[in-house]
């Protein structure tokens, strides 16, 4: 199932600052979207930093970032005080929108088949219409990835 060129699903999903968040909320500018499995696990940890480390690129962009996981909200609280994220963290944790779009589901981990979050990266326009996506996310040189397809899109 590829998304782009489709709108974001539907959603309604609480963020680390308690506030509703929907694609209405999102429409007007690009928006990344990134699901990952767990807050303070290291390579989820890389990731959140490495979209910190770029902060001033994402703005010179003009672009949001959202992480998304299962964990809740306080748990993305502690998350983003401890690395001093400057974006925002989405709370699923009935995988709803994970599922949506395809980032929960079978998966291998330590040589044991699984199910759970899939590392997948999601760039909406900001008519709200998924643009590119990366559906297995490798962590290193991600984010810069991510920036310079930004920079092509815009």
């Amino acid at each position: 199932m590829t998304l782009v060129g489709k709108a974001l699903p539907d959603f309604d999903l609480e963020d680390d600052l308690g506030n509703r968040v929907t694609p209405a909320t999102l429409r007007g500018g690009w928006t990344v979207i990134y699901a990952y499995p767990k807050d303070n696990t290291p390579g989820c940890t890389t990731e959140a930093c490495d979209f910190r480390d770029h902060w001033s690129r994402v703005q010179a962009l003009g672009a949001q970032v959202y992480g998304l996981s299962r964990d809740s909200v306080k748990s993305h609280q502690g998350f983003i005080a401890k690395h001093s994220l400057p974006f925002r963290l989405l709370s699923d944790p009935e995988a709803s929108l994970l599922k949506a779009l395809g980032a929960f589901g079978r998966k291998v981990m330590y040589g044991r088949e699984m199910e759970g979050i899939i590392r997948s990266t999601y760039l909406v326009d900001p008519k709200g219409i998924v643009r590119h996506a990366w559906p297995k996310v490798s962590v290193r040189g991600h984010v810069e990835e991510v920036l310079e397809k930004l920079k092509d899109l815009m």
